[in-house]
């Protein structure tokens, strides 16, 4: 799944990246974009669109904040939507791995991770599906390198495929890009927090 994630560049970087002719109106750069948060996304035009994270629920109005590739073309909510097709930018995003109670958060990005080595803005993007006013991001399979984190991951589409995602082909003709990212992809953990020290307690 992804729940959070990070667009940490400079308004020039997502123009550059994205051709975009005007700058992102959402300030940049964003550390983390969190459910309900509006985000810029790309549609078909050469700028970007603010939407928010997480389609609402026609049950309860929670967010949805990912679909599964897998049943895309099953569930209403999301069947209605395989036409508006949107990239989501990223430079990273954030997973958990589970310890037993403990939880170790994770960060996620294609290449080297973020930024790269080279001092460059490693953007990304995601595939997703947005109502107009919402999105949400399209989830596949883990990558190998990055099972151990999750059993689930964001699509993260290759350069080459984003303009097939974004153009108007039939939903049957890109549903093949909706996969487990082939390159090299990193996972970098928090380091754990240190244990309290023994003399606030006492001991």
């Amino acid at each position: 799944m992804c729940s959070r994630y990070a667009l940490n560049c400079a308004p020039i970087d997502l123009m550059s990246r994205f051709d975009l002719t005007a700058a992102p109106r959402a300030p940049l750069p964003i550390p983390e974009i969190r459910p309900t948060d509006a985000a810029p996304v790309k549609g078909r035009k050469d700028f970007l669109l603010r939407k928010r994270f997480g389609i609402p629920s026609p049950r309860d109005g929670k967010p949805l904040i990912n679909a599964r590739s897998e049943t895309l073309t099953e569930k209403p909510t999301f069947r209605r939507l395989l036409t508006n097709r949107v990239l989501v930018p990223a430079t990273a995003y954030f997973e958990w791995r589970k310890d037993g109670k403990l939880r170790h958060r994770n960060t996620i990005a294609p290449g080297q991770g973020d930024p790269e080595p080279s001092g460059e803005v490693a953007l990304f993007a995601f595939a997703a599906l947005t109502d107009g006013e919402f999105f949400t991001i399209i989830t596949c399979a883990p990558a190998a390198s990055i099972a151990a984190v999750h059993d689930r991951m964001p699509v993260v589409l290759p350069r080459e495929a984003e303009e097939a995602w974004l153009s108007d082909l039939p939903f049957d003709a890109v549903a093949d890009l909706l996969r487990p990212y082939e390159g090299a992809i990193t996972a970098v953990e928090d380091a754990p927090a240190p244990p309290p020290r023994g003399d606030l307690f006492g001991d």
